[in-house]
């Protein structure tokens, strides 16, 4: 099976077509959160996240523009956008977001693979670095965890006494690259698709992954996209700047 991971898109839908259009082939796919918040498209991107498929789990920013979570922990511009979102869902989408499950969600089709947007421990957890990796990579029976929320596309392995973190390596920072990682047997892993609509890496193209359970291969790729029209659109519902200017750099 072939599972396409996509993650954090935030409400840009310029950066989740180019995505779809970049993606080799796959079976399903599994969304793992922030479908909203940042962007301008947050109706539209829903639309199209739910004819992609329906396998989902919540991101803060869809508990935040639902009320499911305080903005109290949300910086200024990330305040912002919550709140805008909320007033421009239509009410369908308001409900569904809203309903999103919890994670972490075992995936369906693929055994021992689990789906959370921050960490098995707690879903809004930032996984960061190795050290905020090792509690779940040890404690967790899962082997396989798909993650999101920190928009670093890459990831994590302990492997008896190995413990530590990767990134994929690419060539360009303008052009449609992939880069594929092995799995190995005996192995526990926390890996991150990367963001499609908001990558803070500093690579500004979009992130996504495609997992392919029989070869036991991730293969993460980087797509450019249409960012001046994901900018506009952002200029023109009057959000802050800063949420379109920040998207060239990929901070």
């Amino acid at each position: 099976m072939r599972i396409l991971l996509l993650s954090d898109i935030h409400a840009n839908l310029e950066a989740l077509e180019a995505c779809m259009a970049a993606a080799p082939a796959y079976d399903l796919v599994a969304n793992l959160g922030d479908v909203v918040g940042y962007g301008a498209s947050p109706n539209e991107v829903i639309d199209r996240s739910r004819e992609l498929g329906k396998i989902f789990v919540r991101g803060n920013h869809d508990k935040a523009a639902t009320g499911l979570l305080e903005l109290d922990d949300f910086n200024p511009l990330a305040a912002a956008a919550a709140i805008w979102t909320r007033e421009q869902l239509t009410p369908e989408h308001f409900e569904w977001l809203h309903s999103l499950p919890q994670g972490p969600l075992p995936l369906e089709g693929a055994l021992n693979v689990h789906l959370v947007h921050g960490s098995p421990n707690d879903e809004d957890m930032y996984v960061v670095s190795i050290g905020d990796a090792l509690v779940p990579l040890l404690a967790e029976p899962t082997p396989l965890t798909f993650f999101g929320h920190t928009h670093l596309q890459g990831g994590f392995f302990a492997n008896g006494h190995n413990a530590d973190g990767f990134r994929p390596e690419y060539k360009t920072v303008g052009k449609g690259e992939s880069f594929s990682f092995q799995l190995k047997p005996s192995t526990r892993y926390m890996i991150n698709p990367g963001s499609v609509g908001q990558p803070r890496d500093g690579d500004w193209r979009a992130a996504f992954a495609l997992f392919d359970t029989e070869a036991q291969v991730v293969h993460f790729h980087r797509t450019p996209y249409n960012l001046k029209a994901a900018q506009d659109r952002i200029f023109a519902a009057n959000l802050p700047p800063r949420l379109a200017t920040r998207l060239a750099a990929g901070r």
